[in-house]
């Protein structure tokens, strides 16, 4: 199957704080590949580079070395206008919901912006915006209406739609469920497993939830400190971990039996103590 998105050896760093700092690596040689239709989950804690990635992606972080090829065209650093163009192609869910939109237009104006930015007729983009909606299981008088008047997981479909409504081949989805409770989050999972169904789309799924990623991705690949620690089938990563982050991963999801629960605590800390022990080695020498 051909390539839709191929990062090689990326390197992202940022001006260190202070006088005569040392640059911030935030990421440090990731490689990793997406391929069309197919979900790549992007695993890992809050600090792990997970975000810089995907903003990356977007244009929205500085690449300092390696490269981004989307569909064999480089697009590392691209111009403003260039990238305004390949916003058809590559699209962004945000983590808030409640954020992410403008409260002061309607759905339809927000729906209808990329659209009418990209010369699409007004009547078009209406039409449009009804099918988008439809697609993501809002009403069509959802329209009329401001971002207030939805709950967080009606706002989140909206979001969803705003990225669709340009036909996309990738969505960068940045934790899209973690706002949200568990059922919402069920229902919006299914909604973007339906969608690359029905339209062929290929994600990007960033979370740092395990669960989450197990549900959506076909393959998954875990950051730690700027790099890549473990990809692989979805099955295989999620199952039957090798490394000693991804195995605290997993054990850090809650189980509803107690004595489980226990278990899976204690065993844990041992990890965490052991890896601790090599990092003051490592420190050491």
């Amino acid at each position: 199957m051909s390539t839709l998105l191929d990062v090689q050896n990326l390197t992202v760093e940022y001006p260190g704080k202070g006088f005569r700092a040392k640059p911030f690596q935030a990421l440090k040689g990731i490689s990793l590949d997406i391929r069309p239709g197919e979900t790549v989950g992007l695993v890992g804690e809050s600090g792990s580079g997970k975000t810089t990635l995907g903003r990356a992606v977007l244009g929205l972080a500085p690449v300092t070395g390696g490269s981004i090829t989307y569909q064999g065209r480089d697009i590392s650093n691209l111009g403003r206008r260039e990238r305004r163009a390949l916003s058809s192609e590559i699209q962004v869910v945000f983590q808030d919901p409640y954020s992410s939109l403008n409260p002061s237009l309607t759905i339809e104006q927000i729906l209808s912006e990329p659209l009418t930015a990209s010369g699409t007729p007004s009547k078009q983009a209406k039409a449009r915006v009804r099918d988008v909606l439809e697609a993501v299981g809002l009403p069509s008088n959802a329209a009329s209406r401001l971002p207030r008047e939805f709950s967080g997981g009606q706002r989140q479909r909206v979001a969803i739609a705003r990225a669709l409504t340009l036909d996309p081949q990738l969505i960068v989805c940045d934790e899209p469920v973690s706002a949200l409770d568990l059922s919402t989050q069920a229902r919006v999972l299914d909604l973007f497993i339906e969608i690359q169904e029905r339209t062929g789309v290929a994600y990007l799924f960033i979370t740092h939830d395990l669960a989450v990623v197990r549900h959506v991705s076909h393959r998954v690949a875990v950051m730690y400190r700027g790099e890549l620690v473990e990809t692989g089938d979805c099955d295989q990563v999620t199952a039957r971990p090798q490394h000693p982050y991804t195995q605290r991963l997993f054990l850090a999801a809650p189980v509803p039996n107690p004595d489980a629960q226990t278990e899976r605590r204690l065993a844990r800390r041992a990890l965490i103590d052991s890896q601790a022990a090599l990092d003051a080695d490592g420190a050491a020498a």
